[in-house]
């Protein structure tokens, strides 16, 4: 399957979730997205002790303009649990992943790690890839780090606010 055409299928990564393309035009998936995103993004905040992560402050609106792909883990009954959301800016041969979100009441089930393995894999699964984190949320370093991917080093964007950059290289 190339990048270009639509997630056709579902693809189970656990027992009870299936992988779905999210179609944020859809009411009721962004309005999850954005909650999901939102609950994430607070256990983030906690974890590096930095509040003024973007997406925390992010709309709907906002979110549904921004040019990305979304894939989902959903439940069994159609509950969006985790996401992931990437862009590969025309003519490059770099995917940057802008978004790995769970459902704090789904952290633990490797979500996260199925989105990843799914995306990395079976829809992109060529070219170099780009993530970034904050540097002391230390589950999401240990993930990036377990799925190959390097760290190019730290930044600090924001005063108070050091976010680690991974690199995954591939043919």
């Amino acid at each position: 399957m190339s990048f270009s055409e639509p997630l056709k299928r579902a693809e189970h990564i656990h027992q009870g979730f299936s992988v779905r393309e999210l179609d944020l035009t859809e009411e009721t998936t962004a309005a999850a997205v954005h909650r999901i995103g939102r609950r994430a993004y607070a256990v983030e905040a906690d974890l590096i002790g930095f509040d003024g992560i973007p997406a925390l402050r992010e709309s709907v609106e906002e979110m549904r303009a921004r040019s990305l792909r979304w894939i989902g883990a959903v439940t069994d009954d159609g509950q969006v649990a985790a996401f992931v959301a990437w862009q590969r800016p025309a003519g490059e041969d770099t995917l940057d992943i802008d978004r790995v979100c769970v459902d704090p009441v789904w952290f633990r089930r490797g979500l996260a790690s199925g989105l990843l393995g799914h995306l990395l894999t079976d829809l992109v699964p060529g070219g170099h890839v780009l993530v970034s984190t904050g540097a002391d949320n230390l589950p999401a370093v240990a993930l990036y780090e377990r799925l190959g991917f390097s760290r190019e080093g730290t930044i600090e964007p924001a005063p108070g606010l050091r976010v680690a950059q991974f690199r995954l290289t591939r043919d």
